[in-house]
């Protein structure tokens, strides 16, 4: 690996909105919803620990570091997650870097080393990790996914993200635009243009055209990078996710 990267943990929650996954626990903070008796959020500062190739100290938005561990960078946040990578970056979080979220304590060191390897080969000024459906159905058959349906692969995200530079900032922005779209495919491809619309409904969009369109548009140099881990595509959205994490925590103990 060419050089460490910082990371950016993104460990806010939307204020005025319930989450069901901390009904009746006293917690305040989905980061903090203790697993197998620790906080959520320990799980991926373990798995960034034992990365070879993080900076430290991490950064963290969306809750105050006290909360977490004092040795954090504590990071402005805003009003959703690609808004808080945008202020992070504008207010000095150092380039290149990776951003993951609190609600990923699958996260392993092997997928985040994988990853960014990945990530710095590439040339790519952003990255954004994804696992395909026939990694994941097979090894969760019962579990529920959005899946990215494209020609040659259907591929789910992975709460990974890699930027190199400024210019890899522009497509966080262009996520800050669509987030809410994240899961109505339709209606992110309508955002890159009316053609590529087209080729998403009608089956003949590739994932590299897709990105390939996507650079283009945005003028940046953005890439994919498949990662072959079923579990880098969970994270703890609803209770549901949070049972099946039981599971997966208790077979790897």
């Amino acid at each position: 690996m060419s050089e460490q990267v910082n990371v950016l943990i993104l460990a806010g929650q939307r204020e005025g909105i319930s989450d069901p996954l901390l009904a009746g626990t006293g917690v305040e903070w989905k980061a903090l919803l203790p697993i197998h008796g620790k906080p959520m959020v320990d799980y991926v500062l373990a798995a960034l620990d034992g990365s070879n190739g993080v900076a430290r100290p991490y950064w963290v938005s969306g809750l105050d570091k006290g909360l977490i561990n004092e040795n954090l960078n504590q990071s402005p946040s805003a009003g959703g997650p690609a808004s808080s990578v945008v202020v992070a970056a504008q207010a000095g979080l150092p380039y290149p870097f990776m951003v993951t979220t609190c609600d990923h304590p699958l996260l392993t060191p092997d997928m985040v080393d994988l990853f960014l390897a990945e990530s710095q080969a590439s040339g790519a000024d952003f990255t954004l990790g994804l696992a395909t459906k026939n990694i994941i159905q097979p090894a969760y058959p019962h579990v529920k996914r959005t899946y990215l349906k494209f020609k040659d692969q259907h591929v789910s995200g992975c709460n990974l993200f890699y930027v190199r530079n400024e210019k890899g900032l522009e497509a966080i922005k262009f996520w800050r635009a669509a987030q809410h779209d994240r899961k109505r495919p339709i209606k992110l491809a309508r955002r890159l243009g009316m053609g590529m619309l087209f080729k998403y409904i009608s089956g003949g969009l590739t994932l590299k055209s897709a990105f390939e369109h996507a650079s283009k548009s945005l003028k940046v140099n953005a890439k994919p990078i498949i990662l072959p881990f079923a579990e880098a595509a969970i994270d703890v959205d609803k209770p549901s996710d949070l049972a099946l994490v039981n599971e997966i925590l208790d077979a790897r103990q």
